[in-house]
């Protein structure tokens, strides 16, 4: 099943294992997968590891107000309704004949209060009341890559304004070697929040290939022990690098602003072969 959206083509796939389970492709990249069966299941590890966050966000079974940058099939959405009912949730996804492919194809449940706004992410973002948001995710490519403007120290300023006290930011990231994206984008969210953690497959920390790294970054102490010990036990296990090795891995890379943001590189040919 194929279809032309804002970003491209849009294919949903069969999961073969899985009687209800679909993978959204745009161009041929997986972008997403979505069990209908089971909303609570995540397939791809960065998902996973996003899943993580959201567990640790709050108490468990706790209803969350999260804001979710970049919709695709609404899978992280959906699986906070799944796992914390009556959490309320706003999606920013520019690429509306995408989301009305999904909702169409992969409807959410009734219930679930989650509201879908078409619009860019940083456009969404500015209608967030001041400290509405438990938790933000950002999770937005538009051609596989990153837009510049949802990368730089004014972006990020304005999810800390969203946010609650206490609440927390997690960006999905991509980036291959010398992992000179990642380092600025590490240097960047620095600047407005004093706490971060970073996650990931330690192929792609050290520069061996390329992937995704989940960024986590808080006003407050972080569950770093507990994010450790998931992402370890994760199928596709993960390093957490934070503190001291976070800053060394940063490498003394400089923060970015309006003036100075560029888009995340393009991912090289087979990358997601």
């Amino acid at each position: 099943m194929t279809e032309t959206v804002g970003g491209g083509v849009a294919e949903l796939r069969p999961d073969r294992d899985r009687p209800r389970g679909w993978t959204l492709l745009i161009d041929g990249a997986p972008q997403s997968h979505v069990d209908l069966d089971d909303p609570a299941y995540l397939e791809f590890s960065y998902q996973r590891r996003l899943g993580h966050i959201a567990d640790l966000a709050a108490p468990p079974g706790a209803p969350l107000r999260a804001v979710h940058l970049g919709g695709g099939a609404l899978t992280l959405a959906r699986y906070i309704a799944a796992t914390r009912p009556r959490s309320t949730q706003q999606v920013v996804e520019i690429d509306t004949p995408l989301v009305q492919l999904v909702r169409s194809r992969l409807p959410l449940e009734s219930g679930w209060r989650i509201r879908v706004r078409g619009a860019d992410a940083r456009a969404g973002l500015a209608r967030i009341p001041d400290g509405w948001a438990d938790l933000i995710i950002a999770d937005v490519f538009g051609g596989a890559r990153t837009p510049a403007h949802l990368t730089s120290t004014e972006f990020v300023a304005e999810v800390r304004r969203a946010l609650r006290p206490g609440g927390c930011y997690a960006a999905n990231l991509a980036d291959g070697p010398p992992l000179r994206f990642l380092r600025g984008q590490i240097a960047t969210v620095r600047t407005v929040f004093p706490e971060l953690a970073l996650t990931a497959d330690p192929a792609v920390l050290r520069g061996k290939r390329f992937g995704n790294a989940v960024l986590l970054a808080a006003d407050r102490e972080l569950p770093v022990a507990e994010l450790t010990r998931r992402a370890a036990g994760d199928p596709h296990a993960g390093r957490v690098e934070h503190g001291r090795g976070l800053l060394d891995f940063t490498g003394g890379a400089s923060p970015v602003t309006d003036a100075t943001a560029v888009a995340s590189p393009a991912p090289p040919d087979g990358a997601f072969d």
